[in-house]
């Protein structure tokens, strides 16, 4: 199972577009995410504040910074 994480913050609209998207791919693909609540970190606010949705594949440490698409996503959890 591939692990993403999802950088978010709550009443953030884009952020739901985010995690509709993962829950379409999840139908099709083997994957699980994480959403993390970036204000319940100082790190993570000031890093993702202004970027927001970010989508990180863990074992990679790669990420995608709003806007992407279903395609790019599906792009990072075919890394192997």
């Amino acid at each position: 199972m591939i692990q993403l994480q999802l950088y978010s913050t709550s009443h953030c609209h884009l952020c739901e577009e985010a995690e509709n998207i993962l829950e379409i791919i999840g139908k099709q693909h083997d994957i699980s995410w994480t959403t993390i609540e970036i204000t319940e970190d100082a790190n993570l606010y000031e890093k993702y504040s202004l970027i927001i949705p970010v989508v990180k594949r863990k074992n990679y440490n790669t990420e995608l910074v709003w806007p992407f698409s279903i395609n790019e996503i599906e792009k990072l959890i075919d890394l192997e």
